[in-house]
């Protein structure tokens, strides 16, 4: 079965969507549907008609960006048949987020800025980076990425404060300048 075009008039929100979406991740969603419709006819809004009506169970969000943006009708799917429960089941389904992102993977072969557009949630560490602007052109530079719990991340931010406070700056970097003193420091330790 292929998704069908209906008119956003015809169609009804939710009444209860436990679902919300803030302001920054909306924007995002509108900047999708608007520069990604092939993919929005791919992810088309789930429908109901227990009720009678056509009711959203999947794509409450979808719908509101679509109205936002002036769009007349949108790609919906209709599920027909459905029993209460059953729909329950398939508004809290279409919002559970599975698997993980393998971060190792994401530093290495994706743009963060891109991600982050995109609405990927990275981890607060990356935030923090101080990297140097690395190029083909600087052979001489590497970028290394660390992915730690919160518990590690602490000890890494009290490690390069206490280095940096004692070591200072190189070349404007604070974060390299302080890890390259600890890894510098444990290995003359080891003699």
């Amino acid at each position: 079965m292929e998704p069908q075009n209906r008119k956003l008039g015809d169609l009804k929100k939710l009444a209860n969507n436990p679902r919300t979406i803030s302001a920054d991740d909306f924007e995002r969603l509108k900047q999708s549907i608007k520069n990604n419709p092939d993919y929005f006819m791919a992810r088309p809004i789930i429908l109901s008609d227990r009720t009678g009506e056509l009711v959203i169970i999947g794509g409450n969000q979808r719908y509101e960006a679509a109205k936002s943006l002036g769009i007349e009708s949108v790609p919906t799917f209709l599920l027909s048949g459905l029993t209460e429960q059953r729909e329950r089941e398939i508004i809290i389904r279409d919002n559970v987020n599975n698997g993980e992102f393998d971060w190792s993977m994401i530093a290495n072969e994706w743009d963060t800025n891109e991600l982050r557009d995109w609405g990927v949630e990275l981890p607060a560490f990356d935030d923090e980076i101080d990297a140097p602007d690395i190029s083909p052109d600087k052979p001489d530079q590497n970028t290394i990425t660390i992915y730690a719990t919160n518990e590690q991340a602490a000890i890494i931010r009290a490690a390069i404060d206490a280095a940096d406070a004692e070591h200072g700056e190189f070349d404007g970097k604070r974060i390299p300048a302080a890890i390259t003193a600890i890894c510098k420091e444990f290995i003359d330790a080891r003699g």
